[in-house]
């Protein structure tokens, strides 16, 4: 029987100790025609959020939007690259239609990416094809 509580005790350590180093990120993303490369005179707008979960590297993103120049034809996350430049889509979002709500798990030098700021959503139209609203994450509090 007292192995059987030291077996328990044990567990519950490493449980408690494993969530302790658990952390979760917060970035949030406002989307505008500013925003892409090159700028356009779109005058749709946004806001995209998404949490990072340190341990199972689980980002979980959300975004809305509005006032498009036509319907959305693709959405993605982009990375890596620093507001004013150009990066290839990192993570491909299922459905461009507002609101956007998806997961994907990331790699370390991804995550490094994002924490760093490269990371970026970009919202496509057949007017826009290179991206008609864009925004940069950042940390949040």
């Amino acid at each position: 029987m007292q192995f059987k509580t030291l077996a328990a005790a044990a567990a519950i350590m490493v449980f408690v100790a494993g969530t302790a180093n658990a952390a979760t990120l917060r970035f949030t993303a406002a989307l505008s025609a500013a925003e892409t490369v090159p700028a356009n005179d779109s005058k749709a707008t946004g806001q995209a959020t998404a949490t990072l979960d340190t341990v199972t590297k689980v980002l979980e993103y959300s975004a809305t939007y509005s006032g498009l120049s036509g319907a959305a034809t693709a959405a993605h996350i982009h990375g890596a690259a620093l507001p004013g430049a150009n990066a290839g889509p990192v993570v491909m979002i299922a459905s461009a239609a507002s609101p956007i709500k998806g997961t994907a798990t990331l790699t370390d030098a991804q995550i490094a990416d994002l924490t760093a700021g490269k990371y970026y959503l970009n919202v496509h139209t057949a007017a826009h094809p290179g991206g008609e609203i864009r925004g940069q994450f950042k940390a949040a509090p």
